[in-house]
């Protein structure tokens, strides 16, 4: 497995959408989960990441500026159980309530298609990971067009071992191009050797975001020992930005 440094690879990429990064800390006390949205438009930036019971929820920042929320308003991380759900848009809730019912979370991602944001068709994107009396595991997906001229849907699954100091990311864009380029390849392996303090790998994570058009992160740190949970959360508005 190569690995790359995380804060270099999103400092190369201008646009990288949203994304997802789950990992193990360097001392294996740690499951490190992270999401993290950016936007273009006014629609897209009119956003922050809140807290909502022990899950999260994106909200308006400013209700008058809100055109459309059918992509942007989600609970992009929600708790069942001993899993923690991850994604960047309504199929958390999909994942969520086929995990509830006893289904998996392959099944609840195969009843689900790329977002229907034309020219885009942005990929969806998701996780789950999975603490239990000190073991942690996780799994991550992407659901995209198979092309720009064919339809079709084409859904990847990838199951990880954790490695103590390495996490895995996934994101929507490969840079800003028109229109945007679909996330390709499996999700990239990261360094994250020497990173335990949450507020230092928040703060480096979103200096790495592209300053134009970085708008919310939010970052949890789950203890093997006893499940215990820390949330980071930094948003664009708010930041004196």
């Amino acid at each position: 497995m190569t690995e790359t440094g995380i804060l270099a690879y999103l400092a190369a990429n201008r646009y990288a959408g949203r994304g997802i990064l789950i990992g193990l800390s360097d001392d294996s006390s740690q499951a490190i989960i992270g999401y993290f949205l950016m936007g273009r438009s006014v629609n897209s930036r009119n956003r922050i990441i809140v807290e909502q019971g022990n899950g999260l929820l994106t909200r308006a920042w400013d209700e008058k500026l809100m055109q459309d929320p059918s992509l942007i308003i989600y609970a992009p991380l929600r708790v069942e159980g001993r899993h923690t759900v991850v994604s960047n848009g309504d199929q958390t809730d999909t994942i969520v309530r086929y995990l509830r019912e006893g289904g998996s979370f392959a099944a609840a991602l195969r009843s689900r298609v790329y977002e229907p944001d034309a020219p885009h068709f942005t990929p969806r994107i998701s996780a789950v990971a999975t603490v239990h009396q000190g073991n942690f595991y996780y799994r991550l997906s992407v659901i995209k067009r198979t092309g720009p001229e064919e339809p079709a849907c084409l859904r990847q699954f990838f199951e990880y071992e954790p490695t103590p100091g390495i996490g895995h990311l996934l994101h929507t864009y490969m840079g800003d191009d028109e229109p945007l380029p679909s996330f390709s390849g499996e999700p990239v392996a990261v360094r994250l050797r020497g990173e335990v303090d949450i507020g230092s790998l928040a703060g480096g994570l979103w200096q790495a975001l592209d300053a134009d058009n970085r708008v919310s992160l939010a970052l949890r740190y789950i203890s093997l020992a006893d499940g215990s949970q820390t949330t980071m959360i930094i948003n664009r508005h708010g930041q004196g930005e």
